[in-house]
């Protein structure tokens, strides 16, 4: 819903010069490696390479064959290998292999490793250790930024989120060393060029950390969106529409961005709202090509040369939307999702916390799902700041009971990131609210709340939802078709915490007045610069934000913060070490090691 007499928002910069950098050095970095040569990729270079250089770019500059790192190549005659891959231990142990192999066989060729984004010494010792060292030549491709869409532009970075913030204890983490924006801006050519110059100066303003903002991460989404996320997996733009969506025997690659003129329209609305336009949109559509029946020739050769392609197109478009539409209903369905909401709507207003608790222990029970059972887990513990130790105990007993003893390194995991927690004796009230609440069932109940709340260490969650009106207090139904603030994006019930910070930071041209939000939310976190004291008027005719979230952003919060623009008339540009959503949170958490 469009603010009156607002100005439209500006253009987003083109952003296509991030990609021609890239392919231009990695171009330039092949070419060192002269004549025929098979290239070896790391898996989570594929996406992002074909972004960049598809296939036939690589052919053009002499790639014979492609392989997949971590798989064993079939005998190969090339005499040249180029190994394309991220600064990781286990794959310079891979290389070494490989070469070693042709040492003992006898067989003589040329390898060349090229690192992305940058090589690590601890990537040489071990090739030194190898024997290994003196037979590669190493190089780097600053690959750091790619954008996605018009207005998202990612590092690519998925493991960033356990690396970054998991050791606690390390340098790497919040606590010390350098900020990786910093480490970006040093060190990547790309980052000083960007088109949006006076906000990247301040850009440490704008910067929003995961840790901040769990809550978010681990809500179910309903944008359109970010449910083809969490049911497809977007993956680095892209998704694999399978024969559920196609209505046949193959699977659909599709690109999603703003190119895609059905997707654009129904990107960031909430699921509800999209067969309806959908819906209209196939008749529309109909309508247009019915139009052909009272043509004559020169009006038929006109509709065929100037309209029906694009009209063929987006009818083919419009088919896999509605198909993703109904897969999507059929999963949700299947996993009760209307109940799951209600859960996580009563967890987020502090309410009947125990007949929730209830229905996270059924779900286990059932074994509905691993990755799910422990997203409602830690969305129980981040709001009730901990887990009641009775409680922690039994849903932690029950869980590895029904998934497997192997999670037990997840719930250390867990803990040390402080996601899943266990509350210290008398810490809250929580037992007692949940009891208190049963009593109550309309949004009186908060009132209580607040009561009990007093007498205990509240929250941070509880004191920041409050400070911030992230819970809505609303008279009547949600008007989700025409929504009136960036709640939207969980049915009205949460605004997205990060969004919200950011809306605050722009309307009071900084972050004073926010000083007990920011002890709340730990403040380390920011620095504020002061290196652009503009006037009202500059700052207004200016309108392009860049938002920088490190450890991840959701697809609800980028709808959000679109919203937000439209409101006020300005364009947000995102930048993230990944997409994430709450699937992807909790599998870091489960995959990573102490």
């Amino acid at each position: 819903m469009a603010a009156a007499g607002r100005r439209d928002a500006p253009e987003a910069p083109d952003f296509g010069i991030l990609k021609r950098l890239a392919r231009d050095q990695l171009i330039y970095l092949l070419e060192q490696l002269p004549g025929k040569k098979d290239l070896f990729i790391e898996a989570d270079l594929m996406s992002p390479l074909d972004r960049i250089a598809n296939v036939s770019i690589l052919k053009q500059h002499e790639v014979d064959k492609l392989y997949k790192v971590e798989t064993r190549p079939a005998p190969s005659a090339s005499d040249q290998f180029c190994f394309l891959v991220r600064p990781r231990i286990r794959t310079m142990r891979y290389i070494a292999d490989i070469v070693n192999a042709d040492k003992m066989s006898g067989r003589s060729r040329k390898y060349k490793i090229i690192f992305s984004p940058q090589k690590f010494y601890a990537c040489e010792m071990v090739l030194e250790e190898e024997g290994v060292f003196g037979d590669v030549t190493c190089d780097e491709w600053s690959f750091y930024l790619l954008p996605l869409d018009e207005d998202i532009i990612s590092m690519e970075l998925p493991e960033f989120f356990r690396d970054y913030f998991l050791p606690a204890q390390s340098s790497r983490g919040p606590a010390g060393g350098r900020s990786p924006l910093d480490q970006l801006c040093r060190s990547s050519p790309a980052a000083a060029e960007l088109p949006v110059r006076p906000f990247w100066q301040s850009l440490r303003d704008r910067q929003m950390c995961q840790d901040t903002d769990y809550v978010t991460a681990l809500c179910s989404q309903v944008v359109y969106e970010g449910l083809v996320d969490d049911t497809f997996r977007i993956k680095c733009g892209s998704v694999d529409f399978g024969p559920d969506v196609t209505s046949s025997d193959k699977s659909i690659k599709v690109l999603l961005n703003a190119q895609d003129k059905v997707f654009s329209q129904i990107r960031n609305e909430h699921f509800s709202s999209v067969f309806g336009f959908l819906s209209q949109k196939s008749r529309n559509l109909q309508a247009q090509y019915d139009r052909r029946r009272g043509m004559d020739i020169k009006q038929m050769k006109n509709f065929v040369s100037q309209e029906l392609k694009g009209l063929k197109q987006e009818h083919r478009l419009l088919s896999l939307h509605i198909g993703a539409c109904e897969s999507i209903m059929k999963k949700k369905t299947k996993q009760d999702f209307q109940e799951m909401i209600k859960a996580e709507h009563s967890l987020l207003e502090g309410f009947d916390i125990r007949e929730s608790t209830s229905f996270i222990e059924e779900h286990i029970d059932r074994q509905v799902s691993p990755i799910e059972s422990l997203r409602l887990m830690c969305l129980l513990s981040i709001t009730e700041n901990g887990l009641v130790p009775k409680d922690y105990r039994s849903l932690k007993t029950q869980y590895l009971q029904s998934y497997g003893p192997e999670h037990l390194l997840t719930f250390h995991n867990l803990k040390r990131i402080g996601l899943l927690t266990e509350q210290a004796a008398g810490e809250t009230l929580t037992a007692v609210e949940s009891r208190v609440s049963k009593l109550v069932t309309d949004r009186a109940a908060g009132k209580i709340t607040d009561a009990f709340n007093s007498l205990a260490r509240k929250s941070n969650f509880r004191a920041i939802s409050k400070k911030l009106g992230l819970i809505p207090r609303l008279d009547g139904e949600y008007d989700l078709k025409m929504p009136r603030d960036m709640a939207y994006v969980f049915s009205g019930a949460y605004v997205p915490l990060s969004c919200k910070i950011i809306e605050q930071v722009l309307e009071r041209r900084g972050w004073q007045g926010l000083e007990e939000v920011l002890r709340l939310l730990n403040g380390h976190e920011f620095s504020v610069s002061d290196s652009t004291a503009e006037d009202g008027a500059a700052a207004e005719a200016q309108r392009v934000v860049l938002a920088v979230f490190l450890g991840g952003c959701t697809f609800s919060e980028i709808a959000a913060l679109r919203f937000l623009g439209k409101e006020r008339g300005c364009k947000f540009i995102f930048l993230t070490t990944a997409i994430t959503n709450s699937a992807r949170v909790m599998e870091a958490m489960s995959e990573a090691r102490a």
